[in-house]
């Protein structure tokens, strides 16, 4: 995933600036300067570190430290989001694709809804829009890990990018995630559990094959057509006699 120019620090202050004389109501530039600012300039530093780092993996981890220093100031912006002010804030995003980036789930959805409901842009960092990325990550790390992802989280992930536009493929690689995950669940259905849902196993194999069927149409290229075929043949094997 692309990251901010090393010239973010000195731009996006501008940018915030005048995000924040145009739109009302918003949080002041006095209110976000000088915090703002010195954070704009302790992230670009990271970015440079992040940059010289050649391995994903250190990269992440790296991530997972750093992104503590910035919390506060994202907490607050999801506050001032909740009462209806909010400008621009390279912060925020920045905050959305590395919580993304070290799978923190949780958060990664709180700062998303922040940035979905006020138009926060994530252009300085990637070309995808906001909901494109949360899709899309979110979706990838599932395929690539069913274990990665809880059922919750795909389920909330489908919810707040309902509304946003984005590649048919990107929603399809979503709904194949999610098809997947109910897949594996009805897999490992135990009858006798507490969150056993009405209809059993094959309530769950049929809405693991709507998912899936989902994604195909959206995508028909997206592979899943045998794990259709399969879910098919053991939903006709559990069905009474007739």
């Amino acid at each position: 995933m692309s990251l901010v120019s090393r010239h973010l620090a000195r731009h996006a202050a501008g940018r915030v600036a005048a995000a924040a004389a145009k739109a009302a109501p918003v949080l002041t530039l006095e209110s976000l300067d000088p915090e703002y600012a010195a954070l704009l300039e302790v992230l670009g530093a990271d970015l440079h570190t992040l940059h010289n780092i050649q391995s994903i993996e250190r990269k992440i981890e790296a991530k997972r430290g750093m992104i503590e220093r910035y919390k506060d100031w994202v907490d607050g912006a999801l506050r001032a989001g909740a009462d209806g002010k909010a400008a621009q804030d390279d912060i925020v995003a920045a905050m959305l694709i590395w919580s993304l980036d070290i799978q923190d789930w949780t958060y990664a959805l709180q700062i998303g809804a922040h940035v979905l409901a006020h138009g926060v842009s994530l252009d300085r960092f990637v070309k995808r829009t906001a909901g494109t990325v949360i899709a899309e990550e979110v979706a990838d790390a599932s395929i690539k890990d069913i274990d990665a992802v809880d059922h919750g989280t795909l389920v909330a992930t489908e919810i707040l990018t309902a509304e946003q536009d984005m590649p048919d493929e990107v929603r399809a690689k979503l709904m194949r995630a999610i098809g997947c995950k109910l897949a594996a669940e009805a897999e490992a259905f135990d009858p006798e559990g507490d969150s056993a849902p009405a209809g059993g196993k094959p309530a769950i194999m049929e809405a693991a094959l709507k998912a899936l069927r989902r994604a195909v149409t959206l995508d028909d290229k997206v592979g899943v057509k045998k794990d259709i075929e399969k879910l098919e043949r053991e939903l006709k094997k559990l069905a009474p006699p007739t």
